[in-house]
């Protein structure tokens, strides 16, 4: 059971019925991070931010480490890894690692993750046919490979961005995989190896059904080789 609005109400079967717009205009509580991070509880039995970033910080060094030995062979893990050499915080370290993931897997995110500056027109423009994605608002007219300036990172879904005003994209990475979970959604399109390693290796759910390279790449992590 789903606890909105101060009652518990079988919500799961309806909701997977519905649209996503249907499900926000009926359970607008449901779309916060604090009802998102219950509701993964409740299905995964695992505290939602926790197991996403102490799984990513886990294999931080080694994740990077890959990508340095691809970034000749990729432009844009290159000018990832490059903006970290002047910004290197944990944070960074964490939003490069999850923005180079679909380039090392050798997929395509341009319509998961989208960038646009501050302004209502740019915002429209850049969910509009975004089945799932994550919106980055930067300050910046040509943002950087590694944004510098975010003013705002959020969620979408069916065109529409369902939940804003998140911290970091770290965060934005993990409310968008609570939400998946409570309302049954499929992974974007593309992205499947991307989002197999992200549930499978780095949050560890499900882990003993991964395929043959992810689970060739959770060996290379968890041992250190590259």
């Amino acid at each position: 059971m789903l606890d909105v609005s101060g009652h518990s109400i079988r919500l799961f079967p309806l909701i997977t019925a519905l649209r996503v717009a249907e499900v926000e205009s009926r359970w607008p509580a449901l779309f916060s991070e604090r009802q998102i991070a219950a509701e993964f509880m409740r299905l995964v039995a695992a505290d939602l931010p926790k197991s996403f970033l102490s799984g990513l910080d886990r294999h931080l060094p080694r994740l990077l480490g890959l990508y340095k030995a691809r970034e000749r062979r990729d432009t844009t893990i290159h000018s990832l890894l490059e903006s970290l050499d002047s910004e290197n915080s944990n944070q960074n370290r964490r939003s490069a690692a999850l923005l180079g993931l679909p380039y090392f897997m050798k997929e395509d995110p341009s319509n998961f993750i989208k960038f646009c500056e501050a302004t209502d027109s740019e915002e429209a423009a850049a969910v509009n046919g975004v089945d799932v994605g994550i919106l980055i608002v930067t300050e910046e007219r040509e943002p950087a490979a590694l944004p510098r300036n975010i003013a705002d990172v959020a969620v979408i879904l069916e065109g529409r961005i369902v939940l804003r005003k998140l911290r970091d994209l770290p965060t934005g990475f993990a409310v968008l995989m609570g939400i998946l979970y409570s309302l049954n959604i499929d992974n974007p399109k593309g992205l499947k190896d991307t989002f197999e390693v992200i549930q499978k290796v780095t949050m560890d759910i499900g882990g003993g059904t991964c395929s043959a390279w992810a689970h060739g790449l959770r060996n290379k992590l968890l041992q250190g080789t590259i």
